[in-house]
């Protein structure tokens, strides 16, 4: 039973149009955006590094409201959340709990994007009781090959930016050919669709704070995914450079249920948002199943 008591009926609009909610956590305030039918189990979605509420491509989002209930929410910390940006990955998963619960669900499906798939990732093994089914995109395993490299590809990337007036997320989200280069500018128009009530921008220190949680994902033991018994769909682009592509082949191949999407050719990081005509429908095929 997945109705919450207290949370307000979604808006059916688009993404675009979405009203910014928030819940009590603990004393702090959670911002989220909610679409899409009310009934059903909903889907939480689960955003990258310094993503914020707006980071969400609006046509993947449109795409899974069309048939799911969709929430997306800021961490702790950022974007219009209060509190401080825990360093952590375990501590932003049990911050997502919480939040679940905040809003009276006891079964969701989550949808994990980069970061959001670590913090998913611990969610469903600490969790198992709340989550029914796993979407995974462009992220991989605790101590996957790369992945503490992140934090510095990141501010390279965002230095580089800056020098070239050019949004860091061209060259980390997509890979260098014309087709992914035209692919991610289109992105980042549809980014900006949404013109009134715009999130804010994370801040410095919680930026930093979640380069560090990246960092000690990326330096840990590998976690013993044996024990996640939940159907889970393994997605990305082929030439991923954030977190490299056999991260996400080690993933599928670690999960008892994993099922991966063949990888989006000349696709990098923002695989799901280059080919989101492909991945909507893949993606709500398996939610459905």
């Amino acid at each position: 039973m997945s109705s919450p008591r207290n949370s307000p009926s979604p808006s059916t609009s688009s993404y675009e149009n979405a009203p910014t909610r928030s819940v009590s956590v603990h004393g702090e305030k959670f911002a989220y955006r909610e679409l899409g039918p009310e009934d059903g189990v909903p889907l939480i979605l689960l955003i990258h590094l310094a993503g914020v509420l707006d980071n969400w491509d609006p046509r993947v989002v449109d795409g899974l409201a069309a048939r799911r209930r969709i929430i997306a929410f800021d961490n702790r910390g950022v974007g219009g959340s209060s509190g401080s940006t825990p360093d952590t990955i375990e501590s932003m998963a049990r911050d997502a709990v919480l939040f679940i619960r905040a809003l009276g669900f006891d079964e969701v499906d989550l949808f994990g994007l980069s970061m959001g798939g670590f913090i998913a990732q611990v969610i469903v093994a600490q969790e198992p009781h709340l989550v029914r089914k796993v979407i995974l995109a462009g992220t991989g395993p605790a101590g996957g090959p790369g992945i503490d490299k992140v934090p510095a590809l990141s501010i390279q990337a965002t230095l580089k930016g800056a020098l070239t007036r050019q949004d860091p997320k061209l060259s980390l989200f997509f890979t260098e050919s014309a087709d992914s280069q035209r692919a991610g500018r289109a992105f980042l128009e549809r980014l900006k669709e949404r013109t009134h009530n715009r999130d804010k921008d994370i801040s410095l220190p919680s930026f930093r704070a979640q380069l560090k949680a990246i960092k000690k994902w990326g330096r840990q033991v590998p976690s013993d995914l044996s024990g996640i018994r939940q159907p889970v769909l393994v997605a990305n682009g082929e030439n991923d450079r954030m977190v490299p592509s056999q991260n996400t082949r080690d993933l599928a191949a670690r999960l008892p249920r994993g099922e991966l999407v063949p990888l989006y050719p000349d696709a990098g990081h923002g695989g799901i948002f280059q080919c989101h005509d492909e991945f909507v429908p893949r993606a709500l095929e398996f939610l459905e199943s």
